[in-house]
């Protein structure tokens, strides 16, 4: 039987938002084997509705799971908060982890003042997730939520700063963070999507420099780091992991804008299509 510890990680997403976490847990971790699946013909989970998102998230975890995988890490904000329960009790005994629990630990530790802003799709926003997760955690904070569901499309078009970028931006949290709002204003916004930190730079330039930012992928690479530990899944060092590919819808695309998240060059041949 093989060593479980030699298996890959597996990581889901909507689109390439994800790469952000598979980034951040390829720096903590460069011996682990990654698999990554962006279902871009379905995208944007953030507009449907929760049975609809479960569903299209049960194909594809269970897609990855017959790839064989030690453990899986649904790198998607809306998915995370619609399906891990499911998909945690579809897949037992296999570690599933989304990215809702680490961002509201990072961003209740971040926030000063507990004035904490969420900007994430419309389904997590009305899921609640966040809130819920960051008063488990800061029962005193004060989280406000904010669906800017044409983030998801403008970061996966590329365009992460500018005019436009910045007037979305602006039209979305204009009443939270501008002089004239009442106080207390918020010292902390979490960006409760993964694709959200393609557009960090703009939104910095739109909230103040006062107001710290956060996303979860640093602190979801974490998390599976501690997991895989505790599991005894951590793979031995000595070596860098492969990184392997796949999308359900048009690679060229995937390949240019996964390209941006990633900060290097992804290539056509490097990605699969898949159909779920």
């Amino acid at each position: 039987m093989k060593d479980a510890s030699l298996l890959p990680v597996a990581l889901f997403d909507s689109g390439v938002g994800g790469l952000t976490v598979l980034k951040a847990l390829a720096a903590r971790l460069p011996a682990e084997d990654l698999i990554y699946l962006g279902d871009t013909a379905r995208l944007p989970y953030g507009t449907k509705g929760r049975d609809t998102i479960i569903r299209y998230t049960l194909r594809a975890a269970q897609t990855l799971a017959n790839n064989g995988a030690k453990m899986l890490v649904i790198a998607c904000n809306t998915a995370t908060a619609a399906a891990l329960p499911v998909l945690r009790e579809h897949f037992a005994p296999l570690p599933v982890l989304g990215v809702v629990e680490p961002g509201a630990q990072a961003a209740a530790r971040t926030s000063r003042t507990g004035e904490i802003v969420v900007i994430a799709t419309e389904a997590t926003i009305t899921d609640g997730a966040y809130q819920r997760a960051i008063a488990r955690i800061r029962p005193e904070a004060h989280v406000r939520g904010r669906a800017c569901t044409l983030f998801v499309p403008m970061a996966e078009e590329g365009w992460m700063d500018g005019p436009l970028v910045e007037g979305v931006a602006w039209r979305y949290l204009e009443d939270l963070f501008t002089p004239a709002a009442p106080a207390p204003r918020p010292d902390t916004l979490l960006l409760g999507c993964t694709h959200f930190p393609l557009l960090q730079a703009a939104l910095q330039n739109v909230v103040g420099p006062q107001v710290r930012i956060v996303d979860s992928a640093a602190t979801t690479a974490a998390s599976v780091n501690e997991e895989l530990a505790r599991l005894g899944l951590l793979r031995a060092g000595g070596r860098t992991g492969d990184r392997r590919f796949m999308t359900t819808d048009n690679r060229n695309r995937f390949a240019r804008t996964g390209s941006l998240f990633l900060g290097g060059p992804l290539k056509d041949s490097d990605i699969e299509l898949v159909d779920l």
